[in-house]
Formats: C-alpha cells, sequence, structure tokens
C-alpha cells in the first residue's frame, strides 16, 4: 500500500485517484504520519461486497438458518421463460 501525506496529495490528487481506480492500488493518505483516508478502486469494495454476501451465506446454510428456494422450473414459468 502506498502512503502519502495529505499535503503531498493535493497537487497529485488526479493522478492518485486514476492509480486506484485502474491499477486497482489502494493508497492511503496521512495526516501527521497517521493513516487518515484509503483511496481504493470501487471495484475492490464491490468484490469485498460479494466476498461477505457469499460468506454470510454460507454461514446461514451451515446454520441451516436458509428459506427454502424457488425451483427453476417455477422460476422460468413465473417469468415466462418455459421452454415449449
Amino acid at each position: 500500500m502506498t502512503q502519502i501525506a495529505i499535503s503531498a496529495a493535493r497537487s497529485q490528487l488526479g493522478d492518485l485517484v486514476r492509480r486506484a481506480a485502474h491499477s486497482r492500488e489502494t493508497i492511503a493518505l496521512t495526516d501527521h504520519g497517521h493513516v487518515a483516508a484509503l483511496l481504493v478502486s470501487p471495484q475492490v469494495i464491490e468484490d469485498f461486497e460479494d466476498a461477505l454476501a457469499v460468506a454470510d451465506f454460507q454461514r446461514r446454510k451451515a446454520e441451516g438458518a436458509l428459506e427454502p428456494g424457488i425451483p427453476m422450473a417455477e422460476v422460468r414459468r413465473r417469468l415466462g421463460l418455459e421452454i415449449r
């Protein structure tokens, strides 16, 4: 993770944002030597949220706490996608 002082980041903000967005590099903005904020690609956050959702599903499945699902044939019927 790259660290840069907020004061130095001001003049480089556009470049720093592009680095975070395109290379998935996390950039820490520091204030008096302490990390104050992170520049992170939205894709990294989306991947993290997906991983959390999968982990939550697996936990609920292991606990037997999932509601019964709808069979694929019923979903297709409700959406008017029945194969004829």
